[in-house]
Protein backbone atom coordinates (compact mmCIF):
# COMPACT_ATOMS: atom_id res chain seq x y z
CA UNK A 1 0.00 0.00 0.00
CA UNK A 2 2.94 2.32 0.62
CA UNK A 3 3.89 2.21 -3.07
CA UNK A 4 0.30 3.10 -4.03
CA UNK A 5 0.29 6.14 -1.75
CA UNK A 6 3.80 7.24 -2.73
CA UNK A 7 4.66 5.79 -6.17
CA UNK A 8 8.24 5.74 -7.41
CA UNK A 9 7.68 8.68 -9.77
CA UNK A 10 6.48 10.88 -6.90
CA UNK A 11 9.14 9.73 -4.45
CA UNK A 12 11.87 10.56 -6.96
CA UNK A 13 10.67 14.20 -6.82
CA UNK A 14 10.29 14.34 -3.04
CA UNK A 15 13.48 12.63 -1.88
CA UNK A 16 15.96 15.32 -3.12
CA UNK A 17 13.95 18.03 -1.35
CA UNK A 18 14.00 16.51 2.13
CA UNK A 19 16.37 18.17 4.61
CA UNK A 20 19.50 16.16 5.48
CA UNK A 21 19.41 14.25 8.71
CA UNK A 22 21.84 15.30 11.44
CA UNK A 23 25.00 13.25 11.64
CA UNK A 24 24.81 10.34 14.05
CA UNK A 25 27.20 10.24 16.96
CA UNK A 26 29.92 7.62 16.82
CA UNK A 27 29.24 6.61 20.41
CA UNK A 28 25.72 5.82 21.54
CA UNK A 29 24.16 6.76 18.18
CA UNK A 30 20.70 5.68 19.26
CA UNK A 31 18.07 4.05 17.09
CA UNK A 32 18.19 4.21 13.33
CA UNK A 33 15.80 6.86 11.94
CA UNK A 34 12.60 5.50 10.45
CA UNK A 35 12.00 5.41 6.70
CA UNK A 36 11.11 8.78 5.14
CA UNK A 37 9.07 7.21 2.34
CA UNK A 38 6.95 5.33 4.86
CA UNK A 39 6.39 8.53 6.86
CA UNK A 40 5.28 10.32 3.68
CA UNK A 41 2.90 7.44 2.94
CA UNK A 42 1.38 7.95 6.39
CA UNK A 43 0.96 11.67 5.74
CA UNK A 44 -0.75 11.01 2.40
CA UNK A 45 -2.94 8.38 4.09
CA UNK A 46 -4.17 10.94 6.64
CA UNK A 47 -4.70 13.51 3.88
CA UNK A 48 -6.77 11.12 1.78
CA UNK A 49 -8.81 9.38 4.47
CA UNK A 50 -9.15 12.11 7.10
CA UNK A 51 -8.29 9.77 10.00
CA UNK A 52 -6.53 11.05 13.09
CA UNK A 53 -2.77 10.69 13.31
CA UNK A 54 -3.06 8.00 15.99
CA UNK A 55 -5.19 5.89 13.65
CA UNK A 56 -2.53 5.55 10.92
CA UNK A 57 -1.96 1.78 10.47
CA UNK A 58 1.63 0.76 11.10
CA UNK A 59 1.51 -1.48 8.03
CA UNK A 60 0.91 1.63 5.90
CA UNK A 61 3.70 3.84 7.21
CA UNK A 62 6.02 1.44 8.97
CA UNK A 63 5.97 3.83 11.93
CA UNK A 64 3.46 5.48 14.23
CA UNK A 65 1.15 8.24 13.10
CA UNK A 66 2.79 10.58 15.62
CA UNK A 67 6.10 10.05 13.82
CA UNK A 68 4.34 10.93 10.54
CA UNK A 69 3.04 14.13 12.16
CA UNK A 70 6.54 15.04 13.33
CA UNK A 71 7.91 14.55 9.81
CA UNK A 72 5.09 16.73 8.44
CA UNK A 73 6.05 19.42 10.95
CA UNK A 74 9.78 19.21 10.20
CA UNK A 75 9.33 19.11 6.42
CA UNK A 76 6.88 22.01 6.57
CA UNK A 77 9.41 24.11 8.47
CA UNK A 78 12.02 23.14 5.85
CA UNK A 79 9.78 24.40 3.00
CA UNK A 80 9.44 21.03 1.26
CA UNK A 81 5.82 21.29 0.07
CA UNK A 82 5.86 24.55 -1.94
CA UNK A 83 9.13 23.45 -3.51
CA UNK A 84 7.62 20.07 -4.48
CA UNK A 85 4.64 21.89 -6.00
CA UNK A 86 6.98 24.14 -8.02
CA UNK A 87 9.02 21.17 -9.28
CA UNK A 88 5.86 19.47 -10.54
CA UNK A 89 4.62 22.69 -12.16
CA UNK A 90 7.97 22.93 -13.98
CA UNK A 91 7.45 19.40 -15.26
CA UNK A 92 3.90 20.15 -16.43
CA UNK A 93 5.09 23.23 -18.29
CA UNK A 94 7.86 21.22 -19.93
CA UNK A 95 5.24 18.71 -21.09
CA UNK A 96 2.99 21.45 -22.48
CA UNK A 97 0.17 20.82 -20.00
CA UNK A 98 -0.03 24.24 -18.32
CA UNK A 99 -2.06 27.09 -19.83
CA UNK A 100 -0.46 30.05 -18.08
CA UNK A 101 -1.91 32.90 -20.14
CA UNK A 102 -5.15 32.61 -18.14
CA UNK A 103 -5.58 32.26 -14.37
CA UNK A 104 -8.75 31.80 -12.32
CA UNK A 105 -9.26 32.56 -8.61
CA UNK A 106 -11.84 31.67 -5.99
CA UNK A 107 -12.18 30.84 -2.29
CA UNK A 108 -13.91 28.16 -0.25
CA UNK A 109 -14.88 28.08 3.42
CA UNK A 110 -14.17 25.17 5.79
CA UNK A 111 -15.06 24.77 9.45
CA UNK A 112 -12.17 24.88 11.95
CA UNK A 113 -13.03 22.55 14.81
CA UNK A 114 -10.01 23.36 17.00
CA UNK A 115 -9.74 27.07 16.13
CA UNK A 116 -6.11 28.23 16.12
CA UNK A 117 -4.31 30.75 13.91
CA UNK A 118 -5.96 31.89 10.66
CA UNK A 119 -9.51 31.22 11.86
CA UNK A 120 -12.40 33.60 12.33
CA UNK A 121 -16.18 33.79 12.70
CA UNK A 122 -17.64 32.59 9.44
CA UNK A 123 -20.37 34.78 7.89
CA UNK A 124 -21.76 31.71 6.08
CA UNK A 125 -21.76 29.30 9.06
CA UNK A 126 -23.53 31.11 11.92
CA UNK A 127 -20.29 32.75 13.05
CA UNK A 128 -18.68 29.42 13.88
CA UNK A 129 -14.89 29.34 13.71
CA UNK A 130 -13.72 28.69 10.17
CA UNK A 131 -10.96 29.19 7.65
CA UNK A 132 -10.87 30.03 3.96
CA UNK A 133 -8.95 28.24 1.24
CA UNK A 134 -7.90 30.70 -1.46
CA UNK A 135 -6.91 29.15 -4.78
CA UNK A 136 -5.54 30.27 -8.13
CA UNK A 137 -5.40 27.87 -11.09
CA UNK A 138 -4.39 27.94 -14.73
CA UNK A 139 -6.99 27.80 -17.52
CA UNK A 140 -7.22 24.01 -17.17
CA UNK A 141 -7.75 24.01 -13.42
CA UNK A 142 -4.25 22.97 -12.39
CA UNK A 143 -3.54 24.61 -9.00
CA UNK A 144 -0.80 27.24 -9.11
CA UNK A 145 -0.93 28.50 -5.50
CA UNK A 146 -3.05 28.27 -2.35
CA UNK A 147 -3.40 30.50 0.70
CA UNK A 148 -5.11 30.13 4.07
CA UNK A 149 -6.92 32.89 6.00
CA UNK A 150 -9.57 33.23 8.65
CA UNK A 151 -13.14 32.53 7.61
CA UNK A 152 -14.12 36.19 8.04
CA UNK A 153 -11.59 37.55 5.53
CA UNK A 154 -13.11 38.86 2.29
CA UNK A 155 -12.10 36.98 -0.85
CA UNK A 156 -10.80 40.07 -2.64
CA UNK A 157 -8.22 40.83 0.07
CA UNK A 158 -6.20 37.81 -1.08
CA UNK A 159 -6.40 38.49 -4.82
CA UNK A 160 -2.99 40.14 -5.17
CA UNK A 161 -1.43 37.79 -2.63
CA UNK A 162 -2.52 34.82 -4.75
CA UNK A 163 -1.00 36.35 -7.86
CA UNK A 164 2.24 37.01 -5.97
CA UNK A 165 2.22 33.45 -4.60
CA UNK A 166 2.53 31.90 -8.08
CA UNK A 167 6.09 30.51 -8.21
CA UNK A 168 8.50 31.16 -11.04
CA UNK A 169 7.61 28.26 -13.33
CA UNK A 170 10.43 27.06 -15.54
CA UNK A 171 10.49 23.81 -17.51
CA UNK A 172 11.39 25.28 -20.90
CA UNK A 173 14.16 27.52 -22.15
CA UNK A 174 13.73 31.24 -21.65
CA UNK A 175 12.42 33.33 -18.81
CA UNK A 176 10.30 31.60 -16.15
CA UNK A 177 6.58 32.45 -16.14
CA UNK A 178 5.01 33.90 -13.02
CA UNK A 179 2.24 36.21 -14.23
CA UNK A 180 -0.86 35.37 -16.27
CA UNK A 181 -2.12 37.73 -18.96
CA UNK A 182 -5.78 37.39 -17.99
CA UNK A 183 -7.34 36.79 -14.60
CA UNK A 184 -10.94 35.58 -14.16
CA UNK A 185 -12.95 35.92 -10.94
CA UNK A 186 -16.55 36.21 -9.74
CA UNK A 187 -18.34 39.31 -8.42
CA UNK A 188 -16.78 38.94 -4.98
CA UNK A 189 -13.52 40.25 -6.48
CA UNK A 190 -15.03 43.33 -8.16
CA UNK A 191 -13.16 46.30 -6.70
CA UNK A 192 -11.57 49.14 -8.66
CA UNK A 193 -8.48 49.31 -6.44
CA UNK A 194 -7.64 45.68 -7.22
CA UNK A 195 -8.46 46.10 -10.90
CA UNK A 196 -5.98 48.99 -11.01
CA UNK A 197 -3.36 46.92 -9.17
CA UNK A 198 -3.75 44.08 -11.70
CA UNK A 199 -3.43 46.60 -14.53
CA UNK A 200 -0.12 47.79 -13.09
CA UNK A 201 1.06 44.17 -13.16
CA UNK A 202 0.06 44.06 -16.85
CA UNK A 203 -2.75 41.60 -16.10
CA UNK A 204 -6.15 42.09 -17.74
CA UNK A 205 -8.94 41.59 -15.19
CA UNK A 206 -11.91 39.56 -16.41
CA UNK A 207 -13.99 40.01 -13.26
CA UNK A 208 -17.78 39.97 -13.21
CA UNK A 209 -19.31 43.35 -12.32
CA UNK A 210 -21.58 43.76 -9.33
CA UNK A 211 -25.12 44.87 -10.09
CA UNK A 212 -25.08 43.47 -13.63
CA UNK A 213 -27.33 40.59 -14.74
CA UNK A 214 -25.99 37.07 -14.67
CA UNK A 215 -25.02 35.50 -17.96
CA UNK A 216 -21.78 37.38 -18.60
CA UNK A 217 -20.26 34.24 -20.12
CA UNK A 218 -17.23 34.39 -17.79
CA UNK A 219 -18.38 31.19 -16.11
CA UNK A 220 -17.42 29.18 -19.18
CA UNK A 221 -13.80 29.88 -18.16
CA UNK A 222 -14.23 30.30 -14.41
CA UNK A 223 -15.82 26.93 -13.68
CA UNK A 224 -12.44 25.18 -13.62
CA UNK A 225 -11.53 26.60 -10.21
CA UNK A 226 -14.73 25.14 -8.72
CA UNK A 227 -13.76 21.78 -10.16
CA UNK A 228 -10.31 22.08 -8.63
CA UNK A 229 -11.87 22.77 -5.22
CA UNK A 230 -13.80 19.53 -5.70
CA UNK A 231 -10.49 17.76 -6.41
CA UNK A 232 -8.92 19.31 -3.29
CA UNK A 233 -11.83 18.37 -1.06
CA UNK A 234 -11.69 14.77 -2.23
CA UNK A 235 -8.81 14.74 0.24
CA UNK A 236 -10.97 14.35 3.33
CA UNK A 237 -8.53 16.00 5.72
CA UNK A 238 -9.14 19.30 3.91
CA UNK A 239 -12.95 19.28 4.13
CA UNK A 240 -12.75 20.30 7.79
CA UNK A 241 -9.76 21.93 9.44
CA UNK A 242 -8.54 19.80 12.35
CA UNK A 243 -5.01 21.23 12.65
CA UNK A 244 -4.65 23.93 15.28
CA UNK A 245 -1.42 25.06 13.60
CA UNK A 246 -2.19 27.04 10.45
CA UNK A 247 1.14 26.17 8.82
CA UNK A 248 0.37 22.44 9.00
CA UNK A 249 -3.09 22.83 7.47
CA UNK A 250 -1.57 24.95 4.70
CA UNK A 251 1.11 22.28 4.26
CA UNK A 252 -1.57 19.63 3.66
CA UNK A 253 -3.22 21.95 1.11
CA UNK A 254 0.10 22.38 -0.70
CA UNK A 255 0.71 18.63 -0.65
CA UNK A 256 -2.75 18.05 -2.11
CA UNK A 257 -1.99 20.56 -4.90
CA UNK A 258 1.26 18.71 -5.61
CA UNK A 259 -0.60 15.38 -5.78
CA UNK A 260 -3.09 16.87 -8.24
CA UNK A 261 -0.20 18.13 -10.38
CA UNK A 262 1.44 14.71 -10.23
CA UNK A 263 -1.82 13.12 -11.34
CA UNK A 264 -2.03 15.50 -14.31
CA UNK A 265 1.31 14.44 -15.79
CA UNK A 266 1.00 12.87 -19.25
CA UNK A 267 0.86 9.10 -19.04
CA UNK A 268 3.85 7.32 -20.61
CA UNK A 269 3.05 5.55 -23.88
Amino acid sequence: MRDELVPDALWSKVAPLLPPRPARRSRNPGRLPLDDRGALAGIVYVLKTGVTWREVPREVAGCSGITCWRRLRDWTEAGVWPELHRVLLDELRRDGVLELDTAVVDASHVRALKRGAETGPSPVDRARAGSKHHLITDAGGIPLAVLLTGGNRHDVTQLLALVEAIPQIRGIRGRPRQRPRYLYADRGYDHERYRDALRRLQITARIARRGTPHGSGLGTVRYVVERTFAWLHQYKRLRTRYERRADLHLALMQLACALICHRKRPKPL
